[in-house]
C-alpha cells in the first residue's frame, strides 16, 4: 500500500548549461548595446606641430633680438648694485676731495704766486686712482671668481658685446665721479684764494686739472679692466697694474745712475703717472701740458683692450 508520503516525488533540480559549454557574461539585449565611438583620423604632420591644420605655435611671450643697450643695462645693474663699486668710488672721492679740500684750507694766497689755484687737487688725485684701478679690475674678475661669468656669457653669448658694454659703463661712471669730485676741488681752492698776487687758472690749466685729470685717470681704470679681462684673476691683475703705476715712478732713479740709461730713465719718468698729472695740473713751467702722456695712456689702454678681446673669443670660461 502506497502512502501519499511515498507518492510525493522529489523536485527536479533546474537544468543548466551542458557540460563542456563555454560560459560568458551575459548578452545584452540588442536594443540596449552602445554604439561604438566613430575613429577619427590620426593628425598628420611634424612633432612641432601638435593640431595638424592649425598652423604653427606661436609663442604669447614676446621674442625680440637683443642689442648693446641691453647689454648695457645689464652691466649698469651690476655695477651699481655690488659693494665693491660704492665702497671703491667713495674712497677715491674722500680721497680727491678730503685732501685736496685740505690742502687748499692750510695754505695761503703766497703759495700760488707761480702755480695755480687748482693745484689742491694734484695730492688726492695720486692716491684716489689706486681706487679706480682696482674698481676696473673687479668690473671683471669678481665674476671669473665666483664663476658668475658663465651666466653673463650664457645670457649673452656675444662676448665682445658684454666686454664693450662693461668697458663703456665703467668708463662713464669713473669719468664722471672723478671729473666732478676734480671740480669741486678746483673751485673751491679758487674761491679761498683769490687775492692779489695769486696765480688765477686759464682756461687751459681748468681744463687740464679737471676733464684731463679725469679722463687720465678713467683710462687707467679701463686699462685695468682690459688687464683684469686677460689674466682672468683680482689679486693678479691688482699687483700688475700697482707696478704699470708705481715702477715707472721709482725704476728712473736707478736707471739714470748709468750713463747708457740715464735717457731711458727720463722719458719712463716723463711717462709716468705721477709725472703725467703733474703736468696736467701744470704745477711746473718747465712741464709740457700733459695731453701727449694721455695720448700715449690711450695707445696702450687700446692695445691692452684688442689683446682682451682676442683671448675672450679664443679662450673657454
Amino acid at each position: 500500500m502506497t502512502t501519499p508520503y511515498q507518492q510525493h516525488q522529489a523536485p527536479v533540480p533546474p537544468q543548466g548549461p551542458p557540460p563542456g559549454a563555454p560560459q560568458g557574461p551575459p548578452q545584452m539585449p540588442p536594443q540596449t548595446a552602445p554604439q561604438a565611438a566613430p575613429q577619427q583620423p590620426a593628425p598628420s604632420g611634424p612633432p612641432s606641430q601638435p593640431y595638424a591644420g592649425v598652423g604653427p605655435y606661436t609663442s604669447p611671450i614676446p621674442v625680440r633680438q637683443t642689442h648693446l643697450g641691453n647689454a648695457l643695462a645689464s652691466e649698469w645693474t651690476k655695477i651699481k648694485s655690488v659693494r665693491s663699486t660704492i665702497w671703491t668710488l667713495s674712497v677715491m672721492v674722500a680721497l680727491v676731495a678730503g685732501i685736496g679740500l685740505l690742502v687748499a684750507a692750510s695754505t695761503n694766497d703766497s703759495d700760488y704766486e707761480a702755480v695755480p689755484t687748482t693745484l689742491p687737487g694734484f695730492f688726492g688725485t695720486l692716491l684716489g686712482q689706486l681706487c679706480i684701478v682696482t674698481l676696473g679690475v673687479l668690473v671683471i674678475t669678481s665674476e671669473y671668481g665666483t664663476g658668475m661669468i658663465r651666466t653673463t656669457f650664457t645670457a649673452s653669448p656675444r662676448r665682445s658685446r658684454v666686454l664693450t658694454a662693461k668697458a663703456l659703463v665703467f668708463f662713464t661712471l669713473s669719468f664722471i665721479t672723478t671729473t666732478l669730485a676734480l671740480t669741486l676741488v678746483a673751485f673751491a681752492s679758487t674761491g679761498m684764494h683769490s687775492g692779489p698776487g695769486v696765480q688765477e687758472p686759464t682756461d687751459d690749466q681748468l681744463v687740464g686739472a679737471t676733464v684731463g685729470a679725469g679722463l687720465y685717470v678713467s683710462l687707467l681704470g679701463l686699462l685695468s679692466l682690459a688687464v683684469g679681462c686677460i689674466l682672468r684673476h683680482s689679486a693678479g691683475a691688482i699687483t700688475t697694474m700697482l707696478g704699470v703705476v708705481l715702477l715707472p715712478s721709482i725704476l728712473p732713479a736707478f736707471l739714470m745712475m748709468s750713463d747708457s740709461l740715464r735717457d731711458l730713465g727720463k722719458k719712463m719718468q716723463e711717462y709716468s703717472s705721477p709725472q703725467a698729472l703733474a703736468s696736467l695740473f701744470r704745477i711746473d713751467d718747465s712741464l709740457n701740458s700733459g695731453w701727449p702722456q694721455l695720448w700715449g695712456l690711450a695707445g696702450v689702454t687700446a692695445a691692452a683692450l684688442i689683446a682682451a678681446y682676442v683671448l675672450l673669443e679664443k679662450r673657454d670660461v
